[in-house]
Protein backbone atom coordinates (compact mmCIF):
# COMPACT_ATOMS: atom_id res chain seq x y z
CA UNK A 1 0.00 0.00 0.00
CA UNK A 2 1.28 3.60 -0.85
CA UNK A 3 0.29 6.30 1.90
CA UNK A 4 -0.15 9.98 1.32
CA UNK A 5 -0.73 12.45 3.28
CA UNK A 6 -2.77 15.61 2.04
CA UNK A 7 -2.40 18.87 3.88
CA UNK A 8 -4.60 21.50 3.04
CA UNK A 9 -2.07 24.60 3.11
CA UNK A 10 -2.68 27.29 5.35
CA UNK A 11 -5.89 25.82 5.57
CA UNK A 12 -7.46 29.00 8.02
CA UNK A 13 -6.50 31.80 5.81
CA UNK A 14 -6.71 30.00 2.78
CA UNK A 15 -10.57 29.37 3.12
CA UNK A 16 -10.67 33.23 3.95
CA UNK A 17 -8.52 34.39 0.65
CA UNK A 18 -11.06 31.93 -1.60
CA UNK A 19 -14.35 33.26 0.24
CA UNK A 20 -13.14 37.15 0.30
CA UNK A 21 -11.30 37.60 -3.25
CA UNK A 22 -10.15 40.97 -2.29
CA UNK A 23 -7.63 39.25 0.06
CA UNK A 24 -5.60 36.71 -2.32
CA UNK A 25 -2.36 38.04 -2.59
CA UNK A 26 -2.29 39.51 0.67
CA UNK A 27 -0.96 38.55 3.92
CA UNK A 28 -3.54 37.36 5.88
CA UNK A 29 -3.71 36.16 9.80
CA UNK A 30 -6.56 34.57 11.85
CA UNK A 31 -6.60 33.91 15.09
CA UNK A 32 -7.34 35.57 19.23
CA UNK A 33 -7.62 38.88 19.44
CA UNK A 34 -4.32 40.65 19.93
CA UNK A 35 -6.00 42.75 23.26
CA UNK A 36 -6.48 39.54 24.79
CA UNK A 37 -3.22 37.97 23.79
CA UNK A 38 -4.36 35.75 21.85
CA UNK A 39 -2.51 33.34 19.08
CA UNK A 40 -1.94 33.32 15.43
CA UNK A 41 -4.06 30.37 14.32
CA UNK A 42 -3.04 30.03 10.80
CA UNK A 43 -1.02 32.72 8.49
CA UNK A 44 -1.22 33.08 4.85
CA UNK A 45 1.96 31.89 3.02
CA UNK A 46 2.17 36.17 1.81
CA UNK A 47 2.25 37.02 5.91
CA UNK A 48 5.18 34.19 6.13
CA UNK A 49 7.27 36.19 4.43
CA UNK A 50 7.12 39.14 7.66
CA UNK A 51 8.38 36.40 10.04
CA UNK A 52 4.64 35.18 11.21
CA UNK A 53 4.10 32.17 12.49
CA UNK A 54 1.81 30.03 13.56
CA UNK A 55 0.87 30.08 17.60
CA UNK A 56 3.12 33.30 17.71
CA UNK A 57 1.79 35.61 19.85
CA UNK A 58 -0.73 38.32 18.08
CA UNK A 59 0.44 41.17 19.60
CA UNK A 60 3.77 40.20 17.77
CA UNK A 61 2.43 39.67 14.31
CA UNK A 62 0.63 42.86 14.19
CA UNK A 63 3.80 44.73 14.76
CA UNK A 64 5.29 42.53 12.17
CA UNK A 65 2.80 43.28 9.73
CA UNK A 66 0.53 46.33 10.43
CA UNK A 67 -1.35 46.23 7.27
CA UNK A 68 -1.97 42.71 7.37
CA UNK A 69 -5.40 41.44 7.56
CA UNK A 70 -6.39 40.18 10.89
CA UNK A 71 -9.46 37.72 11.09
CA UNK A 72 -10.86 35.71 14.27
CA UNK A 73 -11.02 31.52 13.78
CA UNK A 74 -14.46 30.86 12.51
CA UNK A 75 -14.68 27.21 13.06
CA UNK A 76 -17.70 25.54 11.80
CA UNK A 77 -17.12 27.17 8.58
CA UNK A 78 -13.66 25.56 8.55
CA UNK A 79 -14.95 22.11 9.42
CA UNK A 80 -17.47 21.84 6.90
CA UNK A 81 -14.91 23.22 4.11
CA UNK A 82 -12.81 20.23 5.35
CA UNK A 83 -15.82 17.74 5.05
CA UNK A 84 -16.21 18.89 1.43
CA UNK A 85 -12.97 17.95 1.18
CA UNK A 86 -12.36 14.38 2.81
CA UNK A 87 -15.78 13.73 0.75
CA UNK A 88 -13.31 14.58 -2.01
CA UNK A 89 -10.98 11.94 -0.54
CA UNK A 90 -12.94 9.52 -0.39
CA UNK A 91 -14.09 9.12 -4.06
CA UNK A 92 -10.15 7.92 -4.70
CA UNK A 93 -10.20 5.22 -1.62
CA UNK A 94 -11.98 4.20 2.05
CA UNK A 95 -8.89 3.92 3.83
CA UNK A 96 -8.97 7.54 4.96
CA UNK A 97 -7.48 8.65 8.72
CA UNK A 98 -8.33 11.96 9.36
CA UNK A 99 -5.58 13.80 12.13
CA UNK A 100 -6.62 17.03 12.33
CA UNK A 101 -9.22 19.54 10.43
CA UNK A 102 -6.62 19.91 7.83
CA UNK A 103 -4.79 17.01 7.39
CA UNK A 104 -4.98 13.32 6.23
CA UNK A 105 -3.58 10.03 5.53
CA UNK A 106 -4.57 7.88 2.83
CA UNK A 107 -4.05 4.37 1.63
CA UNK A 108 -4.35 3.51 -2.15
CA UNK A 109 -2.98 0.58 -3.79
CA UNK A 110 0.74 0.19 -4.47
CA UNK A 111 2.47 1.70 -7.42
CA UNK A 112 -0.92 4.41 -7.76
CA UNK A 113 0.30 7.14 -4.89
CA UNK A 114 1.80 9.41 -7.06
CA UNK A 115 -1.33 9.52 -9.93
CA UNK A 116 -3.84 9.03 -7.13
CA UNK A 117 -1.80 12.20 -5.48
CA UNK A 118 -2.20 13.87 -8.89
CA UNK A 119 -5.65 13.63 -9.41
CA UNK A 120 -6.85 14.61 -5.76
CA UNK A 121 -4.71 17.76 -6.30
CA UNK A 122 -6.63 18.57 -9.18
CA UNK A 123 -10.19 17.55 -7.89
CA UNK A 124 -9.50 20.02 -4.38
CA UNK A 125 -8.60 22.62 -6.49
CA UNK A 126 -11.44 22.49 -9.28
CA UNK A 127 -14.16 21.84 -6.62
CA UNK A 128 -13.14 23.70 -3.85
CA UNK A 129 -10.99 26.09 -4.37
CA UNK A 130 -8.61 25.25 -2.19
CA UNK A 131 -4.77 24.07 -2.55
CA UNK A 132 -3.60 20.81 -0.84
CA UNK A 133 0.17 19.34 -0.70
CA UNK A 134 0.54 15.90 -1.03
CA UNK A 135 3.46 13.34 0.49
CA UNK A 136 3.66 10.04 -0.69
CA UNK A 137 5.44 7.28 0.78
CA UNK A 138 5.33 3.89 1.99
CA UNK A 139 4.89 4.69 5.56
CA UNK A 140 3.53 7.55 7.40
CA UNK A 141 6.07 9.03 8.76
CA UNK A 142 7.94 9.90 5.10
CA UNK A 143 4.76 10.65 3.89
CA UNK A 144 4.46 13.54 6.20
CA UNK A 145 8.02 14.57 5.60
CA UNK A 146 7.47 14.21 1.95
CA UNK A 147 4.34 16.60 2.46
CA UNK A 148 6.66 19.29 4.12
CA UNK A 149 8.58 18.95 1.31
CA UNK A 150 5.86 19.37 -1.28
CA UNK A 151 5.02 23.19 0.31
CA UNK A 152 2.87 24.84 -0.60
CA UNK A 153 1.09 23.31 -2.82
CA UNK A 154 2.94 20.54 -4.31
CA UNK A 155 3.32 16.74 -4.39
CA UNK A 156 6.45 14.88 -3.41
CA UNK A 157 7.47 11.54 -2.89
CA UNK A 158 10.01 10.21 -0.39
CA UNK A 159 10.96 6.50 -0.41
CA UNK A 160 12.68 4.64 1.97
CA UNK A 161 15.56 3.92 -0.99
CA UNK A 162 15.77 7.24 -0.75
CA UNK A 163 16.62 8.10 2.35
CA UNK A 164 20.36 8.35 2.00
CA UNK A 165 20.15 10.95 -0.35
CA UNK A 166 17.26 13.39 0.42
CA UNK A 167 16.29 12.73 4.53
CA UNK A 168 19.83 12.28 5.93
CA UNK A 169 20.78 15.99 4.78
CA UNK A 170 18.29 17.92 6.18
CA UNK A 171 18.35 19.77 9.13
CA UNK A 172 17.19 17.20 12.34
CA UNK A 173 13.87 19.75 13.13
CA UNK A 174 12.77 18.24 9.95
CA UNK A 175 11.67 15.01 12.32
CA UNK A 176 8.62 14.72 14.25
CA UNK A 177 9.46 15.79 17.89
CA UNK A 178 11.90 18.07 17.52
CA UNK A 179 10.55 21.22 18.54
CA UNK A 180 12.86 24.01 19.80
CA UNK A 181 13.86 22.36 23.28
CA UNK A 182 14.66 18.99 21.84
CA UNK A 183 16.72 20.67 18.61
CA UNK A 184 18.55 23.07 21.20
CA UNK A 185 19.97 19.54 23.00
CA UNK A 186 20.64 18.00 19.94
CA UNK A 187 22.88 21.06 18.88
CA UNK A 188 24.58 20.56 22.52
CA UNK A 189 25.66 17.45 21.41
CA UNK A 190 26.70 18.41 17.59
CA UNK A 191 23.41 16.67 15.70
CA UNK A 192 22.48 19.63 13.36
CA UNK A 193 21.40 17.40 10.47
CA UNK A 194 19.29 13.99 10.24
CA UNK A 195 22.40 11.92 9.20
CA UNK A 196 24.14 12.83 12.29
CA UNK A 197 21.74 11.15 14.15
CA UNK A 198 22.22 8.03 12.30
CA UNK A 199 26.22 8.45 12.26
CA UNK A 200 25.91 8.76 16.78
CA UNK A 201 24.01 5.72 16.68
CA UNK A 202 21.07 4.23 18.81
CA UNK A 203 22.95 3.45 21.82
CA UNK A 204 24.09 7.01 21.87
CA UNK A 205 21.11 8.63 21.75
CA UNK A 206 19.38 6.31 24.09
CA UNK A 207 22.23 7.24 26.68
CA UNK A 208 21.91 10.73 26.05
CA UNK A 209 18.04 11.62 25.35
CA UNK A 210 16.49 8.49 26.59
CA UNK A 211 12.81 7.58 24.89
CA UNK A 212 13.23 10.27 22.11
CA UNK A 213 16.76 9.11 21.32
CA UNK A 214 15.26 5.70 20.02
CA UNK A 215 12.54 6.93 18.98
CA UNK A 216 14.80 9.82 16.50
CA UNK A 217 17.16 7.20 15.52
CA UNK A 218 14.05 5.26 13.93
CA UNK A 219 12.46 7.95 12.26
CA UNK A 220 16.31 9.20 10.86
CA UNK A 221 16.69 5.63 9.33
CA UNK A 222 12.61 6.23 7.81
CA UNK A 223 11.18 3.56 9.49
CA UNK A 224 8.05 3.38 10.82
CA UNK A 225 5.05 0.72 11.52
CA UNK A 226 2.02 2.49 12.27
CA UNK A 227 -0.57 1.20 10.14
CA UNK A 228 -3.80 3.63 9.19
CA UNK A 229 -6.76 3.86 11.45
CA UNK A 230 -9.35 4.31 9.50
CA UNK A 231 -13.08 6.26 10.24
CA UNK A 232 -14.51 2.76 10.28
CA UNK A 233 -12.21 1.64 13.13
CA UNK A 234 -11.88 4.42 14.81
CA UNK A 235 -12.99 3.57 18.79
CA UNK A 236 -12.09 7.11 20.20
CA UNK A 237 -12.43 10.88 19.38
CA UNK A 238 -9.15 12.71 21.10
CA UNK A 239 -8.22 16.72 20.88
CA UNK A 240 -4.83 17.59 22.21
CA UNK A 241 -2.61 20.69 22.30
CA UNK A 242 1.20 21.32 22.32
CA UNK A 243 2.08 24.88 23.76
CA UNK A 244 4.72 26.98 22.13
CA UNK A 245 6.10 27.45 25.94
CA UNK A 246 5.95 24.99 28.81
CA UNK A 247 3.16 26.09 30.82
CA UNK A 248 3.37 26.12 34.69
CA UNK A 249 0.11 27.17 36.16
CA UNK A 250 -2.21 24.70 36.69
CA UNK A 251 -4.97 27.07 36.45
CA UNK A 252 -3.92 27.90 32.80
CA UNK A 253 -3.52 23.91 32.24
CA UNK A 254 -7.33 23.41 33.64
CA UNK A 255 -8.73 25.74 31.14
CA UNK A 256 -6.93 24.19 27.84
CA UNK A 257 -8.37 21.24 29.56
CA UNK A 258 -11.80 22.40 29.67
CA UNK A 259 -11.37 23.93 26.07
CA UNK A 260 -10.13 20.55 24.56
CA UNK A 261 -13.13 18.55 26.26
CA UNK A 262 -15.86 21.19 24.94
CA UNK A 263 -14.36 19.94 21.44
CA UNK A 264 -13.84 16.73 22.02
CA UNK A 265 -17.89 16.99 23.27
CA UNK A 266 -19.01 18.90 20.41
CA UNK A 267 -17.29 16.28 18.13
CA UNK A 268 -19.14 13.61 20.03
CA UNK A 269 -22.15 15.47 19.29
CA UNK A 270 -22.30 15.71 15.79
CA UNK A 271 -21.52 11.74 15.19
CA UNK A 272 -24.26 11.30 17.81
CA UNK A 273 -22.35 9.42 20.11
CA UNK A 274 -21.58 9.05 23.72
CA UNK A 275 -18.59 7.68 25.47
CA UNK A 276 -18.03 5.86 28.76
CA UNK A 277 -14.24 6.20 29.04
CA UNK A 278 -12.43 9.57 29.66
CA UNK A 279 -8.69 10.19 29.93
CA UNK A 280 -6.03 12.56 29.84
CA UNK A 281 -2.81 12.82 27.94
CA UNK A 282 0.14 14.12 29.62
CA UNK A 283 3.09 15.18 28.56
CA UNK A 284 5.84 17.06 30.29
CA UNK A 285 8.99 19.25 29.50
CA UNK A 286 11.21 16.19 29.53
CA UNK A 287 9.01 14.56 26.78
CA UNK A 288 8.11 11.68 29.40
CA UNK A 289 4.42 11.33 28.71
CA UNK A 290 1.61 10.05 30.57
CA UNK A 291 -2.19 9.05 29.96
CA UNK A 292 -4.49 8.05 32.92
CA UNK A 293 -8.37 7.05 32.33
CA UNK A 294 -11.27 6.78 33.84
CA UNK A 295 -14.84 4.95 33.34
CA UNK A 296 -18.11 6.72 34.21
CA UNK A 297 -20.83 5.28 35.55
CA UNK A 298 -23.22 5.74 32.61
CA UNK A 299 -21.97 7.27 28.99
CA UNK A 300 -22.00 11.11 28.31
CA UNK A 301 -21.78 13.70 25.89
CA UNK A 302 -21.05 16.66 27.12
CA UNK A 303 -18.82 18.88 27.83
CA UNK A 304 -19.68 19.28 31.56
CA UNK A 305 -19.29 15.55 32.24
CA UNK A 306 -16.06 15.18 30.19
CA UNK A 307 -14.47 18.46 31.68
CA UNK A 308 -15.37 16.99 35.58
CA UNK A 309 -13.44 13.33 34.52
CA UNK A 310 -10.23 15.16 32.74
CA UNK A 311 -10.32 17.65 35.83
CA UNK A 312 -10.19 14.86 38.30
CA UNK A 313 -7.37 13.06 36.31
CA UNK A 314 -5.19 15.78 36.46
CA UNK A 315 -5.61 16.76 39.75
CA UNK A 316 -4.42 13.46 40.95
CA UNK A 317 -1.67 12.56 38.35
CA UNK A 318 -0.17 15.77 36.66
CA UNK A 319 2.19 16.67 39.44
CA UNK A 320 3.46 20.14 39.80
CA UNK A 321 4.32 20.29 35.77
CA UNK A 322 5.64 22.01 33.38
CA UNK A 323 3.75 20.74 31.28
CA UNK A 324 4.24 20.70 26.96
CA UNK A 325 1.20 19.29 26.21
CA UNK A 326 -2.29 18.09 27.13
CA UNK A 327 -5.06 16.37 25.73
CA UNK A 328 -8.40 14.88 26.26
CA UNK A 329 -9.38 11.91 24.53
CA UNK A 330 -12.98 10.13 24.89
CA UNK A 331 -13.58 6.25 24.42
CA UNK A 332 -16.19 2.93 24.95
CA UNK A 333 -18.38 4.66 22.49
CA UNK A 334 -21.83 4.18 21.95
CA UNK A 335 -24.60 5.24 19.77
CA UNK A 336 -27.44 7.99 20.84
CA UNK A 337 -30.12 5.26 21.06
CA UNK A 338 -28.38 3.30 23.02
CA UNK A 339 -28.60 5.42 25.77
CA UNK A 340 -31.59 6.60 25.98
CA UNK A 341 -32.81 3.70 28.23
CA UNK A 342 -30.56 4.61 30.65
CA UNK A 343 -31.58 8.15 31.06
CA UNK A 344 -34.58 7.62 33.26
CA UNK A 345 -32.28 6.56 36.00
CA UNK A 346 -30.94 10.04 37.03
CA UNK A 347 -32.13 12.44 34.03
CA UNK A 348 -31.68 15.63 36.62
CA UNK A 349 -28.11 17.05 36.37
CA UNK A 350 -27.21 15.22 33.21
CA UNK A 351 -30.31 16.85 30.99
CA UNK A 352 -30.01 20.23 32.44
CA UNK A 353 -26.35 20.22 31.03
CA UNK A 354 -27.94 18.24 27.92
CA UNK A 355 -30.40 21.49 27.43
CA UNK A 356 -27.07 24.27 28.06
CA UNK A 357 -24.87 22.40 25.62
CA UNK A 358 -27.89 22.18 22.84
CA UNK A 359 -28.07 25.73 22.96
CA UNK A 360 -24.00 26.65 23.67
CA UNK A 361 -23.94 24.17 20.24
CA UNK A 362 -26.64 26.14 18.49
CA UNK A 363 -24.53 29.44 18.99
CA UNK A 364 -21.40 28.42 18.32
CA UNK A 365 -22.98 26.90 14.71
CA UNK A 366 -24.71 30.18 13.84
CA UNK A 367 -22.19 32.59 15.40
CA UNK A 368 -18.70 30.21 15.74
CA UNK A 369 -16.90 29.21 18.79
CA UNK A 370 -15.79 32.13 20.28
CA UNK A 371 -19.05 33.81 20.95
CA UNK A 372 -18.85 31.49 23.99
CA UNK A 373 -16.78 30.81 26.93
CA UNK A 374 -17.09 29.25 30.09
CA UNK A 375 -15.92 31.34 32.94
CA UNK A 376 -12.37 29.42 33.68
CA UNK A 377 -11.50 30.03 30.01
CA UNK A 378 -12.18 33.74 30.40
CA UNK A 379 -9.92 33.74 33.60
CA UNK A 380 -6.90 32.25 31.24
CA UNK A 381 -7.73 34.87 28.86
CA UNK A 382 -6.98 37.50 31.58
CA UNK A 383 -4.33 36.45 33.03
CA UNK A 384 -2.51 35.65 29.65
Amino acid sequence: MDILLCDLDAFFASVEQRDHPEYRGKPVIVGGKPEARGVVSACSYEARRFGIRSAMPMVRAVRLCPNGIFLPVNIPHYRAVSEQVVSIYRRFTPAIEQVSIDEAYLGVPQGTGVRVGEELRRAVRREVDLPVSVGVSSNKLLAKIACKLAKPDGLKELWPNDVPSILWPLDADVLPGVGPKTQARLEALGIHKVKDLVERGEGFLDRTLGTIGRELYRYALGQDDRGLTTQEETKSISEETTFPRDIHDGDEALAVIMLLSEEVGFRLRRKGLRARTVTLKIRYADYTTITRSITLSRSTCTDFAIYRAARDLFCRHAGAGPWRLLGVQVSGLVEEEYHQLSLLEDAGKERREERITEVIDGLRNKYGKDIVHRARVLLRQRRR
